[in-house]
């Protein structure tokens, strides 16, 4: 990619607009997580039927993030990502508007495949702007993701105490995201490839240094999927909730999440990254076991409180210690994050697979058993995920929007 050094305040207008687009990214994520119950009463699915659907999240995914690589390299990072974030936008629209099973699959394919491109593009000029930067930003990005995450699962817990079609929820929701989403790329780093620079593979296989870093985050990304997507059904149905109370759960969620992520740098610079995994832990796991042993909504809406505290940091460390894993940092990051979301998009499926089978009371109960692994195996992070950290200053074509 080309080089080019700009002003220190072109760098924090770019680094503004990408958190800008994780907004964006995550409104859409809790959009559609709230109303996951009409979804599913409106599709007439039961809970394996539909933990099958959202399982064609997961492979749209794995379909597409291969190609935004290319894409980017053929458009640049700004078109590319302002044609990516209006596809996944836009794709809110289509789960609500399902049927029946089958369409809910080929909504929930599309769906995935939309938000793994997006995903892949904006978090590789996540990694842009803070070599720019010189310090990391990656914890408040997600942070940033999270918030979005929150105002729109508050969005739609409006809805569902209202009562309101999700069709309709979602079409305005979509505009809405759609039009921010392309203003915010407008300042986006434009990171366009040298006349010789070959396109990027369409898959290569992680580093061995980076498979444990994966594993840390397919834990933390694995419980926060299931919470997501099944802590409004979990409530409705174990505990027999309103709709609203059972969004809210999921917004509370969230609420946690965002949070941890926006303080996250100063918790990691005070205790460093290992303790702070290890003890987020404990707190993920001490939450599970108040949701499986939940017998009043507001100690199961507590439990998911917690897990999203405890989990909350764990994916950017795992991005930074997988940069200091070995002599190919992007590769092991590329590895890691392919673990991590892919956990995430698969976790619904299973839950709901093992639901089928059981109960959604056990299936937290694997969710929890997860978060142990988290005060377990932190230590493969030691040695990484350093925020503030000085990284070497890359440059990117940051361009100026206006006339």
């Amino acid at each position: 990619m080309s080089e080019v050094v700009h002003a220190p305040s072109q760098v924090r207008r770019a680094r503004y607009a990408v958190a800008a687009v994780f907004t964006v990214h995550g409104a859409v994520t809790g959009s559609f997580a709230t109303r996951v119950p009409w979804i599913q009463d409106h599709a007439g699915v039961s809970a394996g039927q539909l933990g099958f659907a959202l399982a064609f999240t997961a492979f749209g995914a794995s379909c597409s993030m291969p190609l935004a690589g290319r894409i980017a390299h053929s458009l640049g990072t700004r078109t590319a990502l302002g044609l990516l974030i209006s596809l996944w936008t836009l794709s809110l629209t289509l789960p609500s508007l399902a049927p029946n099973l089958a369409t809910l699959c080929l909504a929930m394919f599309a769906y995935g495949a939309t938000s793994g491109m997006a995903d892949v593009v904006m978090n590789a000029l996540g990694v842009e702007v803070e070599r720019l930067l010189g310090k990391s930003i990656m914890s408040g990005l997600h942070g940033m993701w999270s918030a979005g995450a929150l105002i729109g699962s508050a969005g739609g817990t409006l809805a569902a105490h209202l009562g309101a079609d999700a069709r309709v929820h979602h079409a305005l929701a979509a505009a809405v995201l759609t039009a921010l989403g392309l203003l915010a790329c407008r300042w986006v780093p434009d990171l366009r490839p040298q006349d010789d620079e070959e396109p990027p593979p369409r898959f290569a296989l992680p580093p061995r240094s980076a498979l444990l870093i994966g594993a840390v985050g397919f834990c933390a990304v694995f419980a926060e999927g299931a919470s997501l997507d099944w802590s409004a059904v979990y409530l409705r149905d174990q505990l027999e909730t309103s709709a609203g109370l059972a969004a809210a759960c999921t917004t509370g969620f969230m609420l946690t999440m965002a949070v941890a992520r926006l303080v996250g740098d100063a918790a990691v610079n005070r205790f460093g990254a290992v303790r702070t995994v290890r003890a987020g832990g404990v707190l993920a796991a001490l939450g599970g076991l108040l949701i499986v042993f939940a017998g009043h909504p507001a100690v199961a809406m507590a439990g998911f409180g917690l897990m999203g505290l405890g989990i909350a940091v764990v994916v950017p460390l795992c991005f930074a210690a997988a940069g200091h894993s070995g002599p190919n940092p992007s590769q092991a990051i590329a590895g890691v994050a392919t673990i991590t979301y892919t956990s995430g998009l698969i976790a619904p499926s299973l839950i709901g697979g093992v639901a089928q089978a059981t109960s959604l009371v056990v299936s937290f109960g694997v969710v929890t058993l997860l978060a142990c692994g988290l005060a377990v195996f932190a230590g493969v992070l030691r040695g990484g995920g350093r925020t503030g950290a000085k990284v070497s200053p890359r440059a990117a074509a940051v361009p100026d929007p206006r006339p």
